[in-house]
């Protein structure tokens, strides 16, 4: 009787493709509409006890990945790039719960704490030297993720139209490396802040070694809480910790902290979709008061701020590329990995970066750059200055090399 019914509720998980399913008794279960797509045989995992399966079947968003990190979900053919395309296809059937918890300010310290700051560091097996933790800008299909991560920053500073001696604000400024681009190679000085204790330190201490302290300064400050007026304010990787419930105030703040002559430049995940729901497994385990928001939330966010949106563009398959390279780094450094990461946590993260991927390839995805301004007559009325500023740094660049 119970594997019967979990043939049934297993067919409403699994619509599209085909899954083999291994059932704790050996038994096969043959899931899906039978469509291979370019796989040449169906996907195979095994479900080890009787118990994951009932928890998979109750919440497959959330119990696949824990059974997946635990070694209770098996993937014995076709791969685990497979099996999330496979997923990614039929998650769109799954019913998602519609609260969202508010990030207060002490919320919003704990979740940043819970992904950065950690006692076993798993950026340094997978990210760039730069450690650009959010979508790199492939100018070739052939480019390095060092020389993407470059580009990615250059892309960004030409938005920002930046000339020395502005003042630059960076909200959710990481490691540091995108202030500290933007102060060397730019002349721009740079107000930084983060909630991560353990970034903080890092930037810091970068800005001594690179001998920038004139000109960058990191603080450990909820964005809410920066003082001051700036030429510029860049945001990276940063909105999805916002939460949607409070788009509207970090647009207002953003419109008080820029001057009237000021640009901004928004870079975030975002869904190609209408709004959704988070993934159960990524708000628990990976990314806790995270949101991923559609355009239609940021512009009507926008449009309350006092904000004007000049220029939106939509990077598709550029962060698919960027965490391809860091899954490959991560691979070539599974020694490295098995010294620093306990078993479960090693999986936790390689189904994570697994699930990312498929998610910008197959899923709804994408990232966007906004730039706002206050002024209409703050930049130039068409894109060409971006390209030509692109141009002028790259030759820059290469000439002081």
């Amino acid at each position: 009787m119970f594997q019967s019914a979990s043939r049934l509720l297993l067919q409403r998980l699994v619509r599209e493709g085909a899954l083999d399913m291994r059932l704790p008794n050996g038994r096969i279960l043959r899931l899906g509409d039978a469509t291979l797509g370019d796989q040449p045989a169906p996907v195979t995992v095994a479900v080890t006890s009787w118990s994951w399966l009932a928890r998979i079947i109750i919440n497959p968003a959330l119990a696949v990945g824990e059974a997946y990190a635990e070694g209770a979900f098996v993937i014995e053919r076709g791969g685990l790039d497979a099996f999330m395309e496979l997923a990614t296809r039929n998650l769109r059937h799954l019913a998602k719960p519609a609260y969202i918890a508010r990030n207060s300010r002490r919320r919003a310290r704990r979740n940043v704490a819970h992904h950065y700051d950690i006692s076993r560091d798993p950026y340094e097996l997978f990210l760039d030297p730069d450690r650009q933790y959010s979508c790199a800008y492939f100018e070739s299909p052939d480019a390095t993720l060092a020389a993407a991560q470059d580009a990615k920053k250059r892309h960004i500073a030409a938005k920002l139209q930046l000339r020395r001696g502005l003042d630059v604000l960076d909200i959710g400024s990481g490691w540091g490396g995108m202030a500290l681009t933007l102060a060397k190679h730019y002349g721009a000085r740079v107000t930084g802040v983060t909630l991560s204790q353990e970034q903080l330190h890092v930037a810091r201490r970068r800005v001594q070694e690179e001998g920038l302290e004139a000109c960058v300064a990191f603080h450990l400050c909820d964005y809410r809480d920066t003082s001051g007026v700036f030429d510029r304010i860049v945001s990276v990787g940063m909105f999805e910790h916002v939460g949607v419930h409070d788009y509207v105030d970090f647009f207002r703040l953003v419109s008080r902290r820029l001057r009237e002559d000021g640009v901004a430049l928004l870079h975030t995940i975002g869904c190609s979709g209408p709004p959704q729901a988070n993934n159960p497994w990524i708000e628990r385990y990976i990314f806790p008061g995270g949101y991923i928001p559609s355009l239609s939330q940021i512009a009507a966010a926008v449009e309350r701020s006092g904000l004007v949106i000049a220029d939106v563009e939509v990077l598709r398959l550029h962060y698919a590329q960027t965490i391809k390279a860091w899954r490959a780094n991560f691979a070539a450094r599974q020694a490295d990995a098995a010294v620093l990461l306990d078993e479960r946590f090693r999986r936790m993260w390689e189904f994570y970066l697994a699930g990312a991927e498929s998610g910008f390839r197959h899923g709804r995805l994408v990232v966007f750059q906004l730039q706002l301004i206050k002024s209409k007559s703050a930049l130039p009325i068409t894109r060409d200055y971006m390209l030509q500023d692109e141009r002028y740094t790259d030759r820059a660049l290469a000439a002081a090399e």
